[in-house]
């Protein structure tokens, strides 16, 4: 193997997709999958690369610092990408130490092994930090776009807690000369997605023609990612990116929460061969969100120009893939909706 990469919360929705990514266009790297398993983290989401020879995955919380000592002096990694944390905003409201210990703490934890480890030779090394566009804060109507020099402003626990972690990641980088690049992207969507989250949340509500609950009046603007776009620039980045700086990642795609839940149910009546408007009917809306931003809205033009990035999709194409992954993985969604998928890794690692 040429290189050995550490991947972490590669059982996650994002991470999974990186983590595949790299396993199979990378057959001459040994690719270590670290995760927690926690509600979020799902080894189904990797079963069609588990066997491979140069994937292995290591259960492990990054805020143990000492078992992440022990991983990094067993494996001695050329690189890590970095993608474990929390990042569900209402959770974050609801117990914000949560994510102040992951999402600080953890990342501490990690640029600390890494630097430790390539203090001697730093040389074809690379802490790559995998941040959200949400510690710019939020842009009003007015055609303005978050850029790699706009001032961080995060209004949730989530997003100050990513804040802290990406200016700890500059730290190290200035201060120890840990070589290291970030990027900050915008929402995603895609297939593995965790069922809490606004879109598959809507998928599998429409098909069980259950409410779909829709915060304050649904004007809130997203710029949509999909997934293995996502993926796609982490690896252009990872590999083409210049040490020290940041990259945004976006899909020039905003749309308001209640237009894209439309788009979402004239889909799903056509491929659940119902009446169209008929799935429109379920939208429910409910008290808006302490804190909720308006509106976020990437330039990737950096990315774009200097590395040659640009998404593969349109919404409307990833956002019928993505229906369709969800349509044709009913026994996926009710083990994570129902929780099995956690009992099962409890059982073979334990809690």
């Amino acid at each position: 193997m040429t290189k050995t990469i550490f991947i972490t919360g590669g059982a996650g929705f994002i991470g999974s997709h990186v983590v595949r990514r790299f396993v199979t266009k990378y057959p001459d790297y040994k690719v270590i999958n670290l995760d927690a398993l926690t509600y979020a983290g799902n080894l189904a989401n990797l079963e069609d690369i588990a066997s491979k020879p140069n994937y292995k995955f290591e259960k492990v919380d990054i805020t143990d610092f000492e078992s992440l000592k022990r991983l990094f002096a067993e494996y001695r990694p050329d690189g890590v990408v970095h993608l474990a944390a929390e990042s569900h905003v209402d959770r974050s409201i609801t117990d914000p130490f949560v994510f102040i210990r992951t999402n600080v703490l953890g990342t501490c934890n990690l640029l600390h092994c890494a630097k430790e480890l390539w203090k001697d030779s730093p040389e074809g090394k690379r802490f790559y930090h995998v941040s959200t566009d949400e510690v710019y804060g939020a842009l009003e109507f007015d055609g303005t776009f978050f850029t790699e020099s706009t001032r961080y402003d995060p209004h949730s626990p989530y997003s100050a807690s990513k804040a802290s972690s990406d200016h700890f990641v500059r730290a190290f980088h200035d201060t120890y000369g840990l070589p290291i690049v970030i990027s900050n992207c915008s929402n995603n969507y895609g297939s593995h997605h965790f069922p809490e989250k606004l879109i598959p949340l809507a998928i599998n509500n429409i098909k069980l023609n259950k409410s779909i609950p829709i915060y304050g009046k649904g004007e809130n603007v997203r710029d949509w990612l999909f997934v293995e776009d996502h993926a796609a620039a982490i690896d252009t980045i990872f590999h083409r990116g210049k040490d020290g700086d940041t990259y945004n990642i976006g899909g020039n795609n905003e749309w308001k929460n209640i237009d894209l839940i439309r788009l979402l149910c004239d889909i799903m009546d056509r491929k659940l061969s119902r009446p169209q408007g008929e799935s429109q009917k379920l939208i429910t809306f409910v008290t808006d969100r302490a804190g909720h931003d308006l509106r976020y809205a990437i330039d990737s033009s950096k990315l774009q120009n200097e590395l040659g990035w640009t998404p593969s999709l349109t919404f409307e194409e990833g956002l019928e893939k993505t229906v369709d992954w969800y349509l044709a993985n009913e026994e996926w969604v009710k083990n994570v909706t129902s929780g099995e998928y956690q009992k099962y890794y409890e059982k073979q690692y334990g809690k």
